[in-house]
């Protein structure tokens, strides 16, 4: 619900990736029913990433940190994060999990009338989306080649592409197959990504492997959870077994997806709740970093110093002219301790 008379945040973001629409961030959106968000080049909060190193540029903010990724936030660095992890820091840390779609009411799609759209002559078998070969974990080419000998699989990204072209809308292609292919790149608890929710929002039944604790969020009798089977042959069984028998598969498909109910409205007010507690305190009040102590090593190289440093410390603190560069930056405490 938006807000009248809200309060001004000045605000810059950086290291996100490549053709980030920063606006259009679902979290973003959720702040913005109740705040004014106004940029600047000298912002009072800084909105981060994992995607580069411009942060450092910015001295007097408070920097919260978001990623999709399967990484955690540094709370050496950042004021606040939000990760697909569950952890508790104080009030420094939400849980913001990649899963959750930009439009955060399509998590209605997911709740209710799955199967309203289900015709079973029109559906194809399965597809299988990717893109990621670099720097991802390789059982779903495994899983993609054990199930292929049942059907063919519709590959339309870049992995094992069998079309002959790129698919161009991921959500719309998915949404003609019974079942898509859905395992993360890495295996991480709490790392639940799009590869869950977009082919639930799109009535196809996922064939899931990534997430060891996503039952805490999933009820993981909505999908096929490959973790469940003893072996790649017993899910492939299982899968053929849905394949073949509407009954069952629709059964499967008329689950709620969710363990809790009112997801949407737990997220946006968590979410809301999590930048009150940020933005409607001073800012000093609401900084969790320190530009003190043993920190100063860990900001200026981002790693501890090497054996020696207390000596190499003290010639370099002797020759100092300026006592605030002592630390400015990586390639001044390199200097420092090239000789180590």
């Amino acid at each position: 619900m938006e807000v009248q008379d809200k309060k001004t945040i000045k605000i810059a973001y950086c290291d996100f990736w490549q053709g980030c629409e920063f606006d259009k961030l679902n979290f973003i959106k959720i702040i913005k029913e109740r705040y004014n968000l106004v940029y600047t080049d000298e912002p009072d909060y800084l909105f981060c990433s994992c995607f580069g190193k411009e942060h450092f540029k910015y001295k007097d903010c408070i920097k919260i940190f978001y990623t999709g990724e399967n990484c955690a936030c540094d709370f050496n660095l950042y004021d606040y994060g939000l990760t697909s992890h569950y952890m508790t820091i104080t009030d420094r840390h939400l849980r913001f999990p990649q899963w959750l779609p930009n439009d955060l009411s399509q998590i209605s799609s997911m709740e209710f009338n799955r199967e309203k759209n289900y015709n079973s002559d029109k559906k194809k078998f399965c597809n299988f989306i990717y893109s990621n070969t670099h720097c991802a974990e390789q059982f779903r080419e495994v899983f993609f080649k054990k199930l292929s000998k049942y059907k063919k699989i519709d590959s339309g990204g870049d992995v094992l592409n069998n079309l002959g072209y790129k698919i161009k809308n991921k959500l719309d292609f998915i949404k003609d197959y019974k079942f898509t292919i859905a395992i993360e790149n890495s295996y991480v608890q709490g790392y639940t990504t799009e590869k869950l929710s977009e082919p639930l929002i799109m009535g196809s039944m996922p064939l899931y492997y990534g997430d060891p604790m996503v039952n805490k969020e999933f009820n993981t009798n909505s999908f096929v959870n490959i973790r469940d089977f003893k072996s790649v042959d017993e899910a492939v069984e299982y899968i053929v077994e849905l394949d073949k028998n509407d009954k069952l598969y629709l059964e499967k498909l008329q689950s709620p997806c969710f363990v809790h109910t009112n997801v949407e409205k737990y997220y946006r007010n968590k979410t809301i709740d999590f930048f009150s507690n940020i933005f409607d305190h001073k800012k000093e009040e609401a900084r969790r970093t320190t530009q003190c102590g043993w920190i100063k090593y860990y900001i200026g190289a981002i790693t501890p110093p090497p054996p020696n440093c207390e000596e190499k410390f003290e010639i370099a603190k002797n020759k100092r002219k300026d006592e605030k560069n002592i630390f400015n930056g990586k390639d001044l405490i390199n200097k420092f301790f090239k000789n180590k």
